[in-house]
């Protein structure tokens, strides 16, 4: 197998290792993830945290889901399971995403001002722990290419011992600022930028920031090695992944 065609795999099944198994017929992937859910996601949480209303629970789990790369508020999630019919209380939402962090399931990422050097209270986003839970519970969701994307980014992120964070600079966002023993580094991702006007919008956030950091941006475009937009290495995600790159 290809490494474009492994990667497509881990996209769409995820990378619980008994999948690998499976030979990739999407009916047993699904039935293996969906009893991962149910069994040891649901009822374990449920049972070690008290959760009786599971329904409730597994709303709040889809809304996180749907919300992948965007910024999330506590409110904004009790607003919207309300407006579809069901009551739940912003203190109720909190202690079941509170539980869902807590549990690993998701991995809630704050945002930091670059300019004032302190991080902010609200509008952190949320990523899943498994892209493969995610297109299980949501229709539609192999689609949405670039938060997937941006989800697996902060997953390799973090298992090479970077502590993350959402960047602010006045209006506008970096994905990631990580911080590790190698020092400060920025990510922008996009699935692709060959459009010029996609290229400018990803390039922009980055072109704010005066310090002298490495500034990265990952995309699953297929490039000339070393691209380097002013200062603003291009690389192709996959071979980031793989580590077949240096960041030097």
């Amino acid at each position: 197998m290809n490494i474009k065609d492994a990667f497509n795999n881990y996209l769409r099944y995820g990378s619980f290792p008994y999948v690998s198994q499976l030979e990739k017929n999407d009916n047993m992937v699904r039935t293996y993830l969906d009893g991962v859910y149910n069994t040891i996601l649901i009822k374990d949480i449920a049972k070690r945290k008290g959760i009786a209303d599971i329904s409730l629970l597994e709303s709040v789990i889809k809304f996180l889901c749907s919300s992948i790369g965007s910024p999330v508020s506590i409110k904004k999630i009790s607003d919207t399971i309300n407006s579809a019919g069901r009551k739940i209380s912003v203190n109720t939402v909190e202690t079941y995403v509170r539980a869902l962090v807590d549990s690993f399931i998701f991995y809630k990422v704050d945002r930091y001002d670059l300019k004032g050097k302190q991080y902010l209270k609200t509008l952190g986003k949320y990523y899943i722990a498994d892209t493969g839970l995610r297109n299980m519970l949501l229709t539609g969701a192999s689609a949405d290419l670039g938060h997937q994307l941006e989800n697996i980014v902060y997953l390799e992120l973090l298992r090479r011992q970077n502590k993350v964070n959402i960047g602010k600079l006045a209006e506008k966002e970096i994905d990631f600022v990580t911080n590790n023993a190698g020092g400060i580094c920025y990510y922008q991702v996009s699935a692709s930028v060959l459009d010029e006007n996609t290229l400018k919008r990803e390039l922009a956030p980055l072109q704010k920031i005066t310090d002298a950091h490495p500034k990265y941006l990952l995309t699953l475009d297929e490039i000339m090695p070393n691209a380097n937009h002013e200062g603003i290495r291009q690389i192709n995600v996959l071979d980031w992944l793989i580590g077949n790159i240096s960041l030097a």
